[in-house]
């Protein structure tokens, strides 16, 4: 089982904070981590992780959330949640990519052929989807 080697964020503006997770075989997983109006906080809190997660084993994916769980400052508060959702996803899909299959089969299988889709990207009007661009 490979470790995992380095856990990095990046903020995407407007609004977006995206976990990457690379094991010791270069093998890299994403996740996110987004919390509006409250991004430095979900940094902060992913920062208190990178140093107690890394090098723990990549596979380890219930132990870890386990241990943000328990260790977490706050319980079940947003900020806490982002930042274990961003965690948590990016080590399915780095495990779905090593094993070469899609992230639903790993979470007990397909259960339907479609999905209806919502997108947003931001703004209230118009104009500020311009302005954004």
């Amino acid at each position: 089982m490979p470790k995992i080697a380095l856990i990095e964020y990046f903020r995407v503006p407007p609004r977006w904070l995206f976990v990457k997770i690379t094991d010791e075989e270069g093998k890299v997983g994403w996740g996110e981590a987004s919390l509006e109006g409250h991004t430095q906080a979900v940094e902060g809190c992913l920062d208190a992780y990178i140093e107690r997660y890394t090098s723990m084993e990549a596979d380890d994916i219930e132990h870890i959330w386990q241990m943000g769980w328990r260790t977490g400052f706050y319980r079940g508060g947003p900020v806490l949640m982002s930042a274990m959702a961003g965690i948590d996803i990016a080590l399915w899909d780095l495990k779905a990519r090593r094993l070469g299959v899609p992230i639903y089969q790993l979470l007990g299988g397909k259960v339907r052929d479609k999905i209806k889709v919502y997108a947003w990207i931001g703004g209230d009007r118009p104009e500020d989807v311009v302005t954004q661009a």
